[in-house]
Formats: structure tokens, C-alpha cells, sequence
């Protein structure tokens, strides 16, 4: 403020703390308000947190997965390894609509009551920095069968987004061990037809030995070529059963814990309690800054 528009005598400091003094001597005079305030404020909270009703949380257990290279050699990243699918995929309006469908709940009851918490050792980096494959998805609702279809709903959504290339992998490592089983039915036969070669010229009287080491020969070199054709084929069968096990084990997501439904805590009525004693708290604080005069003339009338 400029020297001008000062007022000569007037001291605004001084002014601001009277003010200040006059309005903390109204309060501790008529402190019964303000606890009066306290008192209404958190009652009043609580009966609006009970008046609206038991919510029922339904948390579910997700297993996100790691993928690796088709030969198993290192990971790779994909939906299921960026930390913010399973939000993003929860909140979207489709996987809502279907666990709406699936539950009889709104997408209105859903929105705001779906979330998503990564489960995180303790040291372990944000989520934001690493991969998280354990995931808690929780949807809260006013009954408990609903909830628990809603998380299951939104369950079976994530998986389906983030598990395409990990099935894919499932899908060709099964074709792969089916056709190395074949092929191994095929060698057993061969091998079979070729000893009882070799046993009926050697039982047949009619050939020569020199037919029947020809004939045994050639059956031994057939033997031979499919022992050695065994041998590939089994070491790549136990290699494609390996990758399925790794597939199916660790890099297939899965729930891991079926959607159940509990109470919500009670932490609801004591936030709605402390909200509400605040405002209480507040409203009679004013109440006694604002009531002082007019208590004061009744307390002077009565006296006379």
C-alpha cells in the first residue's frame, strides 16, 4: 500500500491482531458450541455413511505372467508386462458393460468402484519402473453376489487381453508335441517291420544265406536310420514339453484367487465421523464468533 492511501494514526498490524484476540476470547468464552459443533458434525457423519448402506467388497488374485522368447531364451515385454494395462482395461467402458451384464449392476455403480493394486515386495521399485506379475483387482458394491460376478467379469477381461501370444505359444507347442508323438508311432512301426523281416528270411528255408544277410542287412541299416530319427525326434519332444511347462507355469496369466466378497471396513464410518466433527467443529467455532453479541445483550438483560 502506497503512502498515500495510508490513513494517518491508523496501524492495520494492530487492527488485525485485536480482530484476531477478539474472535479467539468469543470462541473460549462460548466453547459449548464449538464441542456442540464437534459432537452434531461426527454424529451426523456417521449416520450418513450407515444411512447409505453395507458395501461388500470382492477382491480377485491375478497372476499377470512372464512371457519369454518363443525359444524360452529371455523375457519380453507385451500387454501383460506394462503396469498400467490392467487399470486401463477395468475402467474401459467394454470390460464395464460386460461385467454390468454379468453382474446386474450399472456401469454407473461400477464406475468409481473398480480398482486395481499391484502387489509389491517390500524394496521392490514403483510399479511404474517394474513389473509387477501379482495384481489385486477389487470391485465394491452395495451386495455381495454382484461384486463378486462384477471381479470376476473384469478378471476374465484382463486375461483375455494380456494372455493372446502366451495361448498362441500353448496352441503350438501342443501341435508340435502331438505331431513328435506321430512321427515316434511311425519310427516304432518301422523298427518293428524290419525285425520281423529280418526273423522270417531267417526262418525260410527256401532262401539262401546270402539272401538272408542281404535281406538282414537291409533291415539293420533301416533299424538303424530310424534309431538314430528316434533319438532327434524324442530330444525335440522333451524340448517342446519343457517350453509347455514354462508356458503354462510361469508365463500364462491366470487367476490365481477367484473374486470373494467380504463387509467393507469399517474405516468408511470413522472418515465419515472425522469429516463430519471437523465441519462441526468449524461451523461452531463461527457460530460462537458470530452469536457473541447477541448472547452477550441476553446475558446483560437478564441480569437487569
Amino acid at each position: 500500500m502506497s503512502e498515500a492511501n495510508q490513513v494517518p494514526g491508523v496501524d492495520l498490524d494492530a487492527e488485525r491482531e485485536v480482530d484476531l484476540r477478539s474472535a479467539w476470547s468469543r470462541i473460549t468464552s462460548h466453547w459449548w458450541l464449538v464441542l456442540a459443533g464437534l459432537v452434531v458434525g461426527a454424529v451426523l457423519g456417521v449416520l450418513a455413511a450407515v444411512s447409505s448402506g453395507e458395501t461388500y467388497e470382492a477382491k480377485a488374485l491375478l497372476y499377470l505372467g512372464q512371457p519369454f522368447t518363443p525359444s524360452g531364451g529371455g523375457q519380453i515385454q507385451n500387454l501383460g508386462t506394462n503396469p498400467k494395462t490392467v487399470s486401463e482395461v477395468i475402467r474401459s467402458q467394454d470390460a464395464l458393460e460386460k461385467a454390468a451384464a454379468a453382474s446386474g449392476l450399472t456401469v454407473g455403480q461400477l464406475r468409481g468402484n473398480v480398482t486395481s493394486t499391484p502387489i509389491i515386495t517390500p524394496g521392490q521399485l514403483a510399479p511404474s519402473r517394474n513389473f509387477t506379475p501379482l495384481v489385486e483387482l477389487e470391485v465394491k458394491a452395495a451386495a455381495p453376489v454382484k461384486a463378486e460376478k462384477a471381479a470376476e467379469s473384469l478378471s476374465e477381461t484382463v486375461i483375455g487381453v494380456i494372455s493372446a501370444y502366451v495361448e498362441t505359444k500353448l496352441d503350438l507347442f501342443d501341435k508340435q508335441i502331438t505331431e513328435d508323438t506321430r512321427q515316434l508311432e511311425q519310427i516304432d512301426e518301422r523298427i518293428a517291420i524290419a525285425r520281423e523281416q529280418q526273423r522270417l528270411a531267417f526262418a525260410d528255408d527256401q532262401l539262401s544265406l546270402a539272401e538272408k544277410l542281404l535281406i538282414s542287412s537291409n533291415a539293420n541299416a533301416t533299424i538303424a536310420n530310424a534309431e538314430s530319427r528316434r533319438g532327434a525326434v524324442i530330444t525335440d519332444l522333451n524340448s517342446a514339453r519343457q517350453l509347455l511347462s514354462l508356458a503354462q507355469n510361469v508365463e500364462r496369466s491366470r487367476i490365481v484367487q477367484p473374486a470373494k466378497a467380504s463387509k467393507a471396513s469399517a474405516g468408511g464410518s470413522r472418515n465419515a465421523a472425522a469429516i463430519g466433527g471437523f465441519l462441526g467443529l468449524v461451523v461452531g467455532a463461527i457460530a460462537a464468533v458470530v452469536a457473541d453479541p447477541f448472547l452477550r445483550r441476553r446475558g446483560v438483560r437478564g441480569k437487569a
